[in-house]
């Protein structure tokens, strides 16, 4: 890498969606089916339809419009290039905690800090909604997992056998959190207004 690399602005940019259009939909389809065919373990096994694709993404514009869920998107020059979910829509006894979901870099774009950069947005976009803890998971030994303890997340544990891999393997997965603020909210009490 040279010193000009290191320095030249980034080719791509972040932004939140609160409204998903359907091309935004198609696009987000895109980068799942490249992950998914790439070996990452995000919920989906290979080879994952494009329609069964575009259906999880219509799911997620749902709650994105619902408020339910903050959506964050990098973007190239070929559009959608990465994604992360903040899951903020939790049981009434967790209102300041929330997920952190289905980050993903398609292949062309990885290496580029993109990964770092959507989960700092995430980490801000939480705190933006009163949230002061975060949790997430990821396959054990993978890059994120990698990429999440670097960025300062705290390694709960692992569970081996967790999940399948897209391709049919089992593989453990590691539990992850971040307090992403020092507010402290104290003890609930019925009756109390939610923190």
């Amino acid at each position: 890498m040279t010193v000009e690399t290191l320095l030249a602005p980034p080719t791509w940019s972040l932004r939140r969606l609160y409204i998903v259009s359907a091309a935004e939909v198609g696009q987000l389809a895109d980068v799942l089916i490249d992950c998914v065919d790439g070996g990452a373990s995000v919920s989906f096994m290979a080879p994952l339809s494009r329609e069964h694709a575009l259906s999880f993404w219509r799911m997620v514009a749902e709650d994105v419009a619902d408020g339910d869920r903050a959506l964050i998107v990098a973007e190239d020059a070929e559009g959608i290039c990465g994604t992360v979910q903040l899951i903020l829509a939790q049981p009434d006894n967790q209102p300041h905690r929330a997920d952190v979901a289905k980050m993903l870099v398609h292949r062309r774009a990885r290496r580029h800090g993109i990964g770092a950069a959507l989960i700092h947005e995430a980490e801000h976009v939480g705190r933006d909604a009163g949230k002061s803890l975060l949790v997430l998971d990821t396959i054990t030994g993978s890059d994120a997992d990698r990429l999440y303890e670097r960025e300062g997340w705290v390694r709960v544990g692992e569970v081996p056998d967790y999940a399948y891999m897209p391709h049919g393997q089992l593989r453990g997965t590691t539990f992850f959190y971040r307090r992403i603020t020092t507010a402290h909210h104290g003890e609930y009490r019925p009756g109390d207004a939610v923190p």
